[in-house]
């Protein structure tokens, strides 16, 4: 693999050390600023909302700049954000540092793939992607919890300030690793805007949405489940979020690899599996052992679908790839996001903390659904068309290799 994805990889792990780490940091935040809990939680909901709206903004913002120079744009940005949010005076302040650092998540992740996926030989693509994402799980492992140790500790503002120093390392990596890659000759917004005519493209964004939605139903009141129903004390929480991590980064390292050799399968396989784990978890979750299990084989399965689906969004929006690829890092983070709410619907309802772990596996299973409609229509269209007797056979189609 190519040094470039070192770089990539870093700056991802920056990344998503930012976006997760304020979740450990919520209280100290909260009592240094004089604003409640659920106040202070706006700094995750506006950093979601700033990667949904930001990722085509900033992509189509970034249509006419090579995407080595975007990418060390939108690093820069990363890194302003940031550093705001580690000297913010007042708690507005560090809402507008989160926000501008949210705006450089999904496009930074949408073009990284693009730029990934064309550094490698085209059977290696899904293995490249999954490469640069291992930083964005990596993260979850060590950067989050030693993110939150430090910032308990020292001070919620060194924990930003580091965050902001690896984002100078990210940048200095691609500035030196990545190649000068021009954008392809004669591609303008309306030919991105284009792919979401395909319905495939939309097919494999509504499989983000779902698939990935099915696992935050479940880790969103991962707290609340494992202290009140399986009985693990407070402080054993950062330790099973850990095994979560982990599992997130086998799952990438798989996911990518078998994506490259066969990808429907390799989404059919990890959808379907996400779907019966999480239905299983409302039983495991009363045991430790198995509770602990569970949690490592959803961030193994949810993140095993990541680089087949990232794919597949490059593979059926060739030759315009960018701003779907980049919105549909977006639909991650809208996943996340309809999943957290549901899941707090039937929590609200009455039904207890296991409850969540129902509604991923609806949302999983209909993200298996979508897989299946979408290899049907994909078959359907590569079917030749019957020849009426008596009428002259059509000249055969060239295909055309992007």
């Amino acid at each position: 693999m190519p040094l470039a994805l070192l770089a990539l990889a870093i700056g991802a792990f920056g990344i998503g050390t930012t976006e997760f780490v304020i979740m450990g940091l919520l209280p100290e935040v909260a009592g240094d600023f004089g604003v409640s809990i659920p106040t202070a939680g706006f700094l995750v909901t506006g950093y979601a909302l700033g990667v949904m709206f930001g990722a085509p903004l900033m992509t189509v913002l970034g249509t006419k700049v090579p995407r080595k120079r975007m990418l060390m744009l939108l690093m820069g940005l990363f890194i302003v954000g940031n550093l705001l949010s580690a000297v913010a005076p007042a708690f507005a302040v560090m809402l507008i540092g989160r926000v501008v650092a949210s705006l450089a998540h999904g496009a930074f992740f949408g073009i990284g793939s693009v730029v990934a996926a064309d550094l490698v030989a085209p059977d290696k693509k899904a293995g490249a992607i999954a490469m640069m994402f291992t930083g964005l799980t990596v993260a979850n492992v060590v950067g989050v919890p030693l993110g939150t140790l430090i910032g308990q500790s020292i001070g919620w503002r060194v924990t930003f300030a580091i965050v902001a120093a690896l984002g100078v390392v990210g940048l200095a990596g691609v500035a030196r690793l990545v190649p000068e890659m021009p954008r392809a000759e004669g591609v303008r917004l309306r030919h991105e805007l284009a792919a979401f005519k395909n319905a495939q493209v939309l097919l494999a964004m509504a499989m983000t949405v779902l698939g990935f939605g099915g696992v935050f139903a479940a880790i969103t009141y991962i707290a609340p489940m494992m202290t009140h129903v399986t009985g693990f004390a407070d402080g054993s929480v950062t330790w099973l979020l850990v095994l979560f991590g982990l599992g997130m980064v086998g799952g990438n390292l798989i996911g990518g690899k078998y994506a490259d050799r066969a990808l429907m399968p390799m989404l059919y396989v990890s959808l379907g599996a996400l779907a019966v784990v999480l239905a299983l978890f409302t039983l495991t979750a009363h045991n430790k052992v198995l509770a602990a299990v569970t949690i490592a084989l959803i961030g193994a399965l949810g993140f095993a679908t990541v680089p087949p689906l990232q794919k597949r969004v490059l593979d059926q929006a060739h030759g315009a790839p960018t701003l779907a690829s980049a919105v549909n890092i977006g639909a991650f983070n809208l996943g996340n996001a309809l999943s957290a709410w549901l899941g707090g619907l039937v929590i609200a309802a009455g039904l207890g903390y296991t409850a969540p772990n129902w509604v991923g596996a609806a949302l999983a299973a209909a993200a298996l659904v979508l897989a299946f409609v979408s290899a049907a229509l994909e078959r359907r269209s590569s079917t030749p068309s019957p020849v009426v007797a008596g009428s002259a056979p059509s000249e055969p189609r060239t295909a055309v290799h992007h």
